[in-house]
């Protein structure tokens, strides 16, 4: 998952921003006979550190025989810096990596194969959206570690005005109460959806049976222009025209939380945990804040939702592998995983574990969300999409009249020169 979409699934709770190197103090270091360490990197924003520490501690009482050395990466280059520690022979024991990401570092050979572990780590009730991108070939090469997807935030107040005592259940009233809620004239609107916010753009394509892009024998098409897709494009025209938000810009700029805060908005597409960005700017809306997930074509399904979040990799090459899917168990027992869940309110890699966010409104609705969850095309090519992303340029063009089926041919033209122009997938 890119590096600034992590920082924003960084939830609720407070977090401390991890850096340098955490050293658990397991005894004494550097003694002659004493074993390297296990070396684990982890990503910053993905724990605190008195978490880290406590996970840390729990796996050195039940392995004496290890002392883990855990350090924690920045989002910003970690592509290259994984891939280049992968190719080398100093490998860490385990790897924390962006779910979107497994495939690119799959392609390089050097990640060790895990599915027959599938069955002793849960896998039966993993979270879909975790499970896919960590899957390659059929097999299971990226571990799920915590996910975290987007609700609908809203203004109680506003849709109390409105006379709207429930959030909607469907797709259809969705649209029926953002219209009642959008009062131009009074300064007020329905929502705030940027015109290229392409992951909410893709849970619609989703729900309406589309897809981004399509494998075909071994190789990675567009698919936006199909009459699915195109159905998908629609409703997010209609959304987005409920508000006054920019068809040119994306939800990072300007942040789409600060403009929320900052203007009489009834709603907003974004993880829970963008309440924190909210109320920091305007603490008068820290009780006026509810959510809801995403409403899907049917009461009682959400939407489909892009998942983000973390999945663990055990390298080849790493000097202690099995030390690695040691701690790797631990990370993602049913103990630790629920503490992960309660402190930094993401969610869990497993669906049977969702009942360790009751009490956190924000992240409940995120959980159920999650039901729903989707990862975007399994294409090593796929992360080097996104930093150049024709998705996004197609949604301005419909958003400014352009014919969409048009648009959407080009769209797909683009994605898949892109997809295929680095000769993975």
């Amino acid at each position: 998952m890119p590096g600034h979409l992590l920082r924003r699934l960084a939830t609720g709770a407070t977090a401390a921003v991890l850096a340098g190197v955490l050293t658990a103090c397991g005894g004494p270091v550097g003694g002659a006979d004493e074993p390297d360490p296990l070396r684990v990197w982890l990503m910053s924003n993905s724990l605190t550190e008195e978490l880290t520490h406590r996970i840390v501690a729990d796996f050195e009482d039940h392995n004496p025989d290890r002392r883990v050395e855990v350090t924690v990466q920045e989002w910003a280059g970690i592509g290259e810096k994984v891939t280049a520690a992968l190719d080398s022979d100093e490998a860490p024991d385990l790897i924390e990596v962006g779910n979107t990401q497994v495939a690119r570092y799959a392609a390089t050979g050097h990640l060790r194969n895990l599915t027959l572990q599938v069955p002793e780590l849960g896998g039966d009730d993993w979270i879909t959206g975790l499970e896919e991108p960590g899957k390659i070939d059929g097999y299971q090469y990226g571990i799920p570690y915590y996910g975290a997807n987007r609700v609908v935030i809203y203004r109680k107040d506003l849709f109390a005005d409105a006379g709207i005592t429930e959030p909607p259940a469907t797709r259809e009233e969705w649209l029926e109460v953002t219209e009642r809620l959008n009062r131009p004239e009074a300064g007020q609107q329905g929502i705030y959806l940027p015109g290229q916010n392409w992951y909410v753009l893709a849970g619609f394509i989703w729900d309406e049976g589309g897809e981004l892009a399509v494998e075909r024998s071994g190789h990675w098409e567009g698919a936006l222009h199909t009459s699915e897709s195109l159905r998908g494009m629609e409703f997010y025209r209609e959304l987005h025209a409920l508000g006054d938000a920019p068809a040119d810009r994306d939800e990072a700029e300007p942040e789409h939380g600060e403009v929320f805060a900052e203007n009489e908005i009834a709603q907003l597409i974004a993880p829970p945990g963008h309440s924190r960005i909210i109320i920091e700017h305007n603490p008068e809306l820290a009780d006026k804040l509810g959510y809801f997930p995403i409403p899907g074509k049917e009461p009682g399904t959400p939407g489909a939702v892009f998942t983000g979040g973390s999945v663990l990799i055990v390298p080849e090459n790493a000097g202690d592998p099995e030390g690695g899917y040691a701690f790797l168990r631990t990370l993602t027992s049913d103990t630790w995983q629920r503490e992960i869940a309660r402190t930094m309110s993401y969610v869990p890699n497993r669906t049977t574990l969702t009942d360790a966010l009751k009490g956190d409104p924000g992240a409940e609705a995120m959980a159920r969300g999650a039901e729903s969850g989707r990862a975007t095309p399994n294409s090593p090519a796929w992360a080097g999409l996104e930093a150049d992303n024709p998705i996004k340029e197609y949604q301005t063009e419909v958003l400014t009249g352009a014919d969409p089926r048009t648009a959407a041919e080009k769209a797909s033209q683009a994605v898949t020169a892109r997809l295929r122009h680095t000769g993975a997938g």
